[in-house]
């Protein structure tokens, strides 16, 4: 990488979405320099960096936000689809089966978690010859996507009482968790699980100490 192009990835290490772009960023080889934020307390670069969202993470390049997305249209418009699917079908019932008060909204939000892994081992079993990855032999934007939420969905079990990949309903995902976590890129950007199940925790009973009060 020249020198004059510099990266610096503004996020938390928590953040599913920042660890999407440090995979991305590690897949490509391409050094960064990695600026903690505290949400609570937004720098300037953050607010300045991305002013209508004030949302991690931000990519910056030579002083410049940037986007992660494909150049070609097509291949752009499957990608925000893949993101919308994952996000919507996995993301938003995950944070409802872990915030939630009343047992129908946390089974509600786990049944629809299920249905999205279950929707993915579909995609995951169209990929020709038995290839690894979303990508086919190497890592895709799917992967990514998915690959950037992998801690979280590790850690449902113990956060949400519920197993996401079973070795019957979803094997070609469970294999896929395998090929993915083996990745350098994985080990250097994902969080660890445990530590971030510990989190979690914290911030499950930091919620429910709000919503008291």
């Amino acid at each position: 990488m020249a020198g004059e192009d510099k990266l610096k990835l503004l996020g938390t290490w928590a953040s599913p979405w920042a660890s999407r772009v440090k995979l991305a960023l590690h897949l490509k080889g391409l050094s960064y320099e990695n600026v903690e934020q505290d949400l609570h307390h937004k720098s300037d670069l953050l607010l300045t960096s991305n002013p209508v969202h004030k949302k991690v993470p931000v990519l910056i390049h030579n002083g410049k936000p940037i986007l992660l997305l494909p150049v070609d249209p097509y291949e752009r418009a499957i990608a925000r689809f893949w993101v919308d699917y994952i996000d919507s079908k996995l993301v938003i019932p995950w944070k409802v089966a872990f915030t939630a008060n009343r047992e129908e909204e946390k089974t509600e939000g786990i049944k629809q978690m299920l249905a999205g892994v279950k929707t993915l081992e579909g995609a995951l079993k169209e990929c020709p010859n038995g290839k690894p990855f979303f990508g086919g032999d190497s890592v895709g934007y799917v992967d990514i996507a998915l690959g950037g939420l992998l801690a979280f969905l590790q850690g449902t079990e113990e956060l949400c009482g519920t197993k996401l990949f079973d070795i019957t309903d979803t094997p070609l995902l469970i294999a896929w968790v395998q090929s993915f976590i083996a990745l350098d890129a994985a080990k250097a950007a994902l969080p660890d699980v445990d530590k971030l199940v510990e989190f979690a925790k914290i911030r499950r009973a930091q919620i429910a100490a709000s919503i008291k009060n």
